[in-house]
This record gives C-alpha cells, structure tokens and sequence, in this order.
C-alpha cells in the first residue's frame, strides 16, 4: 500500500536545542519531493520557530551555514504544510497573527490523531 501522506508532530523540537531542529525538516522536504502530503503540527514550544525571525537564527550545528529557517523553507518549496496548535500558541502567548504566514492555519491533537488513525498517513513524531 502506497501511503497518501505523513504528519510530523513537533513535541521536542525546542529553539532552545537547535541541533534536533532540522532533521524534521529534512524528513517533511524529502516526503513532499516523492509527492505525499505532509503535514508538520507544532506544538509545545516548538511553536516559537514560527515566529518571524526565530528560525533564521538558528542553526543546527556551526559548521553548516544553512539556518532553521532554511530548512523549513525546503519543507514549504516541497509541499509541506505547516499547522500550529492553539493550546500551545497560547501557552507560550502568541496568536496565529503572531506567526509566519505559512504557519497560520490551525491543527492539533484532533487533526494529528486523525493523521495517526488513518491507515494511508505515516506518522513521525520529532
């Protein structure tokens, strides 16, 4: 069985830890370029990469000039798309205006287990 889609669910992806930021991203990218569709849910404080500027001051490691926010933005070229949950917008105080463009949609757990429930959709959790 082909699988349609992958949801990436971001619990431990903290700024704060910047080299465990890129590899989800990676992974979204590279799913979107064999054409599935995917879905990155940010939750927790991975939330804070969804504010402008955050992500483009990251790097996952210092001998490689490319940035957090660069690897979003392969995922995004590819396809991706991004949602970020409400709880967590608001745990950390932030509103969907708050975000990036490409991150204002809402999605969280229901949508995420949606996502894991179905038999077609891959789930990774990051």
């Amino acid at each position: 069985m082909k699988r349609a889609g992958l949801a990436i669910l971001l619990w431990a992806a903290d700024p704060a830890d910047p080299v465990r930021l890129a590899t989800p991203f990676a992974h979204a990218a590279a799913a979107a370029a064999l054409d599935m569709q995917v879905e990155v849910y940010f939750t927790a404080r991975a939330v804070l990469l969804l504010k402008p500027g955050v992500a483009g001051q990251l790097r996952a490691s210092d001998r490689f000039d490319k940035t957090i926010a660069d690897w979003m933005d392969d995922a995004l070229e590819h396809g991706a798309r991004f949602f970020a949950c409400s709880d967590a917008l608001a745990a950390q105080g932030l509103t969907h205006e708050d975000l990036i463009p490409a991150a204002r949609r809402h999605g969280g757990a229901v949508q995420y287990a949606s996502r894991a429930a179905h038999s077609a959709w891959a789930t990774l959790v990051f």
